[in-house]
């Protein structure tokens, strides 16, 4: 109970006014209800009974009742200046009222996944970069500058909420390496240092929510969609990871010419191996395929190298030994990360027992390569719609194995609904393109 007394005494602390217990939905959407302050000593010890039949992807009405057990060592204490109340936001898992984990909660698929690495004594640290768009409402997307990469706008609204983002993000234990204005037009990113895998999905969660309320107080409205506006870059979110035990980082050979271990290698081969099967996880949306096309800077082929901005995975230059990693350009800010880093492990785990070796890495631009030269190199291509991703998803059992049955049937059952609404709706594109025309 020393984690609860801790969590205890930093609710005390801090003086805060409101708890809110959150968690997450299959999707991805972070979801909560506020407890009063006089209670939160009897959720850490029984946890509190919600309706979970309300829930997307968690339960039929005839199973509602599920119970949200906040974890003591995910407290994050918001500052007053972000909803005017000193808010503590403490992470869930989700059980079954018999005390058992629930299969289906987001939380408890990389928990699981976690558990299984660290029998054979590693650890998984991750360091995302969180783009997104800043706006000037949340009914239109309407570009708020002719900005690019790196560009400084000291007293523009959207640097100064990304700004007040930072420092209210800090002042909540979260560890924020750097922030900037991205490539495209009223884009920006956030620089996370990394952490053990299960620590930054929350971190994740709990700093979109921030993003936003922060965005709000600015009259701004931050997307996370991954290509809101056709023509210019959409926002992904390239995800830093590397395997650990104990103080070593198992990544770093300084023998190797990219300096990356035999272990680093086969994880790499797994994930190039099963990046197709796992996409419908790291890139969930119809939308996410606008984003995954040639010219914007998003990966296509999958391939890595060390300069190749054209790779899918990335292997950074780097200073010391505990850098080491891999850098995987695909997923984008609209993935469950709980999800997704499950995936993705799953897929680097299953390298290093396969001990699959990746291809030779490509240095040169894949985008321009000639076609003829892409299949000499054997370079394939992720898939290119959701319906593909759906069908690729179903023909491996990697997802699977990663998300578990119950959970696995529930996304491929929502990921075809979400496409036959997609598939039978009129865009503007075609009522541009045909209604004058036919």
């Amino acid at each position: 109970m020393s984690g609860v007394s801790e969590a205890l005494a930093t609710l005390q602390k801090n003086g805060v006014e409101v708890i809110t217990l959150v968690f997450t939905d299959v999707l991805g959407r972070l979801k909560g209800f506020n407890l009063s302050v006089n209670e939160i000593e009897r959720a850490f010890s029984e946890g509190i009974v919600f309706d979970g039949s309300s829930v997307e992807g968690f339960v039929r009405i005839e199973e509602s009742d599920l119970i949200a057990m906040p974890d003591p060592g995910a407290v994050f204490v918001a500052p007053a200046q972000v909803s005017g109340f000193k808010t503590a936001f403490i992470v869930c898992d989700v059980l079954r009222v018999d005390g058992r984990p629930f299969e289906r909660d987001p939380r408890h698929v990389l928990k699981r996944a976690l558990a299984q690495i660290q029998k054979q004594g590693y650890q998984y640290y991750v360091g995302p970069e969180l783009e997104y768009f800043y706006f000037g409402s949340d009914s239109t997307p309407t570009l708020l500058d002719d900005a690019g990469y790196f560009d400084t706008l000291p007293s523009y609204r959207p640097t100064l909420a990304r700004e007040e983002t930072v420092k209210v993000l800090r002042e909540m234990g979260i560890e924020v390496e750097a922030s900037h204005h991205e490539v495209a037009p009223s884009q920006h990113e956030i620089d996370f240092r990394y952490r053990d895998a299960l620590r930054m999905a929350d971190i994740l969660q709990i700093s979109k929510m921030i993003i936003k309320e922060v965005a709000r107080k600015y009259e701004l409205y931050a997307s996370f969609m991954p290509k809101p506006i056709f023509g210019v870059n959409g926002s992904g979110m390239h995800l830093h990871m590397s395997l650990w035990r104990g103080d070593e980082n198992l990544f770093y050979d300084p023998r190797d010419p990219y300096q990356l271990s035999t272990l680093a290698r086969h994880f790499l081969g797994g994930l190039l191996t099963y990046v197709k099967h796992i996409a419908l996880v790291t890139n969930q949306w119809v939308n996410s395929y606008k984003r995954l096309v040639v010219g914007y800077e998003a990966p296509v082929y999958i391939s890595w190298g060390r300069f190749n901005r054209s790779a899918l995975v990335r292997v950074p230059a780097f200073k010391k030994p505990a850098s080491a990693r891999l850098e995987f350009r695909a997923p984008d800010p609209g993935a469950n990360p709980y999800l997704a880093f499950a995936c993705v492990l799953t897929a680097g785990m299953r390298g290093i027992t396969e001990r699959l070796v990746p291809p030779e890495p490509v240095e040169m631009d894949i985008y321009h390569m000639p076609e003829a030269d892409r299949q000499r190199r054997n370079i394939d291509t992720l898939p290119a719609s959701l319906l593909e991703a759906i069908d690729l998803a179903c023909q491996s059992p990697i997802l699977a194995e990663a998300l578990g049955e119950p959970l696995f049937e529930k996304i491929i059952e929502n990921k075809r609904v979400e496409w036959d609404k997609f598939r039978m709706a009129v865009t503007d594109y075609e009522i541009q393109t045909y209604y004058r025309m036919l």
